[in-house]
């Protein structure tokens, strides 16, 4: 088990025994009484008292902030005090503290920030092999993800990961269950049930509820009792499952299907999805109220994007998966994988890095293999490259336009054309009009 060291900055030795005692058995504690004994290092993060001595005009401790932050910009730094002046606060985050803690301590609050941290420290280890997943990404958005993540993982209420399909929400969901990792994780994808399945997939039911329920069945909320339920695509529920998973969020009940008992379940529910619920809920689709009881904690997944800066770390990750055949990467085919827009985010350049890796001929990639990988051959069609952020519907629609100007140009005749592509003289019609094809026929 990974040890960390809190330095503790406080002239009041009640202060530091309340820490020390307080500690949980992960971390250690070196303490000083003086700005002028600092150590220089050996500590993960510091918790200064902004008064050393004990004169509430007197701030020292911002000056400690600034020294500890500018030696080691990683440290995780927590300010205290028992005068909540709002401009002295402000000036402890300003000069590089995180959070303030108020005296006297918490031994709660004190615990939770330490536990946050910890799971903060244990995400940027690329050593570490406690956690289930790793946040890839040297990107201020990936650091950003990361520090929330961390902020998430000790709370109990519900949680909403929002982000484009391929960012790696289910990555982030169990990086934020990893502190109850001995606890239940079930995964649920709301896409794939039907009303009634729902209901017996996610409460249960009991042996002759309805045709084919031979046996009592535990639903998935109680399978995760003490740990967290994910809920992927939450907002593919219809409105009559929106308002049971409502009252489950809000009584932590469980009814199975067919019995008359409910039974109270301890689970974090995680949901997760592509979609701006907001707008869902002002085009009626979505409850506003389970969304507000979904949202109060958050967490938005940058599309990639947005962090070109992180594409080199994730390809590198991805490349290395497959230890039977090794591939360097050349600054030309990363700068190829850079300039690329990732209309499939994470889950795009995984595959595309699987691609490379069985395709490319030398043991070395250059920007001909990626363009190969990004850039295939054109359809029959003649179509351009395909840009999966227009969705399949917008897709296909692209596609039909390329085959009908293909067959257009094969045969000059309109009942040829209609005869090739198996379709009546009025539909081909409907279609060029439709499309907007500049046709016109030479008989």
């Amino acid at each position: 088990m990974k040890e960390f060291v809190l330095l503790v900055v406080d002239d009041d030795d009640l202060v530091i025994q309340s820490v020390k005692r307080a500690l949980p058995t992960t971390w250690r504690m070196l303490a000083t009484r003086r700005a002028e004994d600092l150590p220089a290092r050996g500590y993960q993060a510091a918790l200064v008292d902004i008064h050393l001595t004990g004169q509430l005009g007197q701030t020292e401790g911002i000056d400690v902030i600034r020294a500890l932050a500018r030696k080691d910009p990683h440290l995780e730094i927590i300010a205290m005090s028992g005068n909540l002046d709002l401009a002295v606060m402000e000036q402890c985050l300003k000069a590089g503290a995180s959070r303030f803690l108020a005296k006297p301590l918490s031994v709660e609050e004190l615990t939770l920030t330490l536990g946050k941290i910890e799971v903060l420290f244990l995400m940027q280890d690329a050593s570490s092999r406690s956690l289930p997943s790793r946040w890839l990404g040297s990107s201020s958005s990936s650091q950003k993800i990361r520090r929330q993540i961390a902020e998430l993982s000790l709370e109990e209420g519900p949680i909403l990961i929002e982000g484009e399909s391929g960012t790696g929400k289910e990555v982030a969901a169990q990086l934020i269950h990893a502190t109850r990792s001995a606890k239940p994780f079930i995964v649920i994808n709301l896409a794939s049930l039907t009303d009634s399945l729902f209901e017996s997939e996610f409460f249960g039911h009991v042996k002759g509820a309805f045709t084919g329920a031979e046996q009592n069945k535990m639903g998935l909320a109680e399978a995760a009792h003490g740990g967290d339920l994910f809920l992927d695509e939450v907002e593919a529920l219809s409105p009559a499952s929106q308002a049971k998973l409502l009252r489950f969020l809000e009584t932590g009940e469980v009814r199975r299907v067919g019995s008359k008992d409910s039974i109270t379940v301890q689970t974090r529910v995680i949901a997760a999805t592509n979609r701006n619920l907001a707008k869902m809920v002002s085009e009626g689709k979505f409850r506003d109220d389970l969304m507000w009881r979904l949202s109060g904690r958050n967490l938005v997944l940058s599309p990639l994007r947005d962090r070109p800066a992180d594409i080199q770390d994730l390809a590198i990750h991805f490349l290395a998966h497959d230890k039977s055949r090794k591939k360097e990467i050349f600054a030309d085919a990363l700068a190829a994988l850079t300039e690329y827009q990732w209309p499939g985010n994470v889950r795009e350049l995984k595959r595309v890095c699987e691609q490379l890796v069985t395709t490319a001929p030398l043991p070395v990639l250059r920007e001909e293999d990626v363009l190969r990988v990004l850039q295939p051959a054109q359809s029959p069609a003649g179509g351009p490259t395909i840009d999966f952020s227009k969705g399949l519907g917008g897709l296909v629609y692209d596609f039909e336009a390329q085959i009908m100007q293909k067959a257009l140009s094969l045969q000059n005749d309109i009942d040829e054309v209609a005869r090739l592509l198996k379709i009546s003289r009025s539909s081909l019609y409907k279609k060029i009009k439709d499309h907007g094809i500049q046709w016109r026929s030479d008989a």
